[in-house]
């Protein structure tokens, strides 16, 4: 088996975890007169396609979301992760409260795999560093992993941290010593990670993308009485305690990139914060003058 010209002076490898690696496109020769101005500038700024490459060897494995596939060479069996109809049923059980495919395909063998091209960036974790409960991830973050990351449903330990914080009652949560792929609406390197040891972060909305499972989420009030927070102009916070890792986005984490990065509210604060509530009402109150 032999490919040419995967990489080149317009796509490069950017990154390397395992068998994993990441191809960006530098620049993209496929456009048309009337956007290519926008294509130009798109790349200066960094907004580029980006494809995982997954390299199998010694009939290595790996898991994908459904659908992710875009060409594949050399010999690799596809399966499916389902082992019966009431394995099925419960996939998809997790899939609708995590966001995530409810059957995802197994490939294993020797040769390369290369999944569609995104414009969101691509994460590649070493699960073993976060420990050996692992990581909880934000839904629909995940996009690959390989055979030594176990997949998971981890469940909030209250319903009024799941309710209050504005978040679900399950997240995807990921362990073992292998590598895992993820998928970010912003860089990496503008993600913050906060280490702590025995200590606590208080979030004021849902800037954690990825936590130790180990970690205790609660939602709590910023001050010890309802009146303190009011006088504050605050109101719940998500708080992390425990001993592991945080990373937190600069942003506030959304569905879609193009409105996590692209809107006032999200450069300002979560939509769900008090910050941005407080702002609305100083907004309204001089419009209203």
């Amino acid at each position: 088996m032999s490919i040419k010209n995967l990489t080149n002076e317009g796509r490069k490898i950017v990154n390397q975890k395992g068998c994993f690696s990441v191809l960006e496109h530098l620049k993209d020769l496929s456009v048309n007169p009337f956007n290519s101005t926008t294509e130009y500038f798109m790349a200066k700024m960094g907004v580029r396609r980006r494809q995982v490459i997954a390299q199998l060897k010694d009939n290595s494995s790996i898991t994908m979301q459904a659908g992710a596939l875009q060409w594949m060479t050399g010999n690799i069996k596809v399966e499916t992760d389902v082992k019966g109809v009431g394995d099925f049923l419960g996939k998809i059980a997790k899939g609708a409260v995590t966001k995530e495919s409810a059957v995802k395909p197994k490939y294993t063998g020797n040769g390369i795999v290369v999944l569609e091209p995104t414009y969101k960036y691509i994460i590649l974790i070493d699960v073993a560093s976060w420990g050996q409960s692992g990581l909880t991830i934000e839904d629909g973050m995940y996009l690959a992993n390989d055979a030594n990351v176990n997949i998971g449903i981890t469940a909030r330990k209250t319903l009024s941290s799941a309710v209050l914080g504005h978040e679900g009652l399950f997240n995807v949560n990921l362990t073992g010593t292998g590598i895992a792929v993820l998928e970010s609406n912003v860089p990496e390197e503008e993600l913050i990670e906060i280490e702590l040891n025995n200590g606590e972060l208080k979030i004021d909305g849902r800037q954690a993308v990825c936590w130790s499972t180990s970690l205790d989420f609660t939602v709590e009030r910023t001050t010890k009485t309802l009146l303190g927070s009011a006088v504050t102009n605050e109101g719940l916070l998500n708080v992390y305690r425990g001993t592991g890792k945080v990373l937190m986005s600069p942003v506030a984490p959304t569905d879609s990139l193009y409105s996590s990065t692209s809107t006032v509210s999200s450069k300002a604060a979560d939509p769900s914060s008090n910050v941005l509530s407080a702002a609305g009402s100083i907004i309204g109150g001089m419009l209203s003058k």
